[in-house]
């Protein structure tokens, strides 16, 4: 691995505790002489779990895919299992985009044939759904779980939440007839090692899977084509809040 590998990792909601919990896995699995730049935008929502979460947490990645691309990182993550604003953050960006759910399901693929998914609130398993269809998974994913709990109570240091997803994973090994399992919240990228050694099959963190991904782009000099619908923004003034990506 070249020495000059930077990875921006982004949170897009603005839970600096959630923040600093994506940044430790991002390190752990990081290569010798990758950097991890790990933000969350200053404003928008606390936690994402919905749609309406997602459009406005849209924003926030894409202006920090814009001051990463400013400082010349070597590829940029969005650490939230719904992978917000993806593909236009990868017309913005002029290095490789990739968001943790579709790590994480390609990455469950390479292991094993069928796959279940343990996320938080039952609300956000439709937009899991919507993603499997869209990356084409859906064939690969034998069922979904939620904890029930919002995402927030990963940070809450109660160990609720914690307590639940190892429930459900273990629910998932037994009944699901799956050989992985992906967690499906950047909050959970903490767990996935212990879950792993104790289950005894492969608990993937859409988070570590991501850093080796850009790893591996970056080390083979690969980055989102930017020829079709992938290629930079059309040049057209933008009025507002939205000024600041102009130029």
């Amino acid at each position: 691995m070249t020495a000059d590998c930077v990875i921006q990792v982004i949170n897009p909601n603005t839970s600096q505790a959630m923040t600093a919990t994506i940044a430790g896995a991002a390190r752990a699995v990081a290569a010798p002489g990758t950097k991890i730049l790990a933000v969350c935008p200053p404003e928008g929502a606390p936690s994402i779990e919905g749609h309406f979460d997602e459009a406005i947490a849209a924003i926030g990645v894409l202006q920090q895919v814009k001051l990463g691309r400013e400082a010349g990182v070597s590829g940029h993550i969005i650490a939230c299992f719904g992978d917000p604003g993806l593909l236009a953050a990868r017309e913005l960006a002029s290095r490789p985009v990739v968001g943790i759910a579709e790590a994480a399901m390609h990455m469950a693929t390479l292991v094993a044939t069928r796959f279940s998914i343990v996320t938080t609130l039952p609300r956000t398993l439709i937009i899991a759904r919507h993603l499997l269809h869209q990356y084409g998974f859906e064939r690969h994913c034998a069922a979904l779980h939620a904890i029930d709990l919002p995402v927030l109570t990963l940070e809450d240091g109660s160990g609720l939440a914690q307590k639940k997803v190892r429930e459900q994973c273990i629910k998932a090994k037994q009944h699901d007839g799956s050989g992985a399992i992906v967690l499906g919240c950047g909050g959970m990228a903490d767990l996935a090692r212990e879950l792993t050694q104790e289950l005894g099959i492969p608990v993937i963190d859409g988070v570590s899977a991501a850093v080796k991904m850009i790893e591996s782009l970056h080390a083979l000099g690969l980055s989102t084509s930017k020829h079709g619908d992938l290629d930079f923004p059309l040049v057209k003034p933008l009025s507002g809040m939205f000024g600041s990506f102009n130029g």
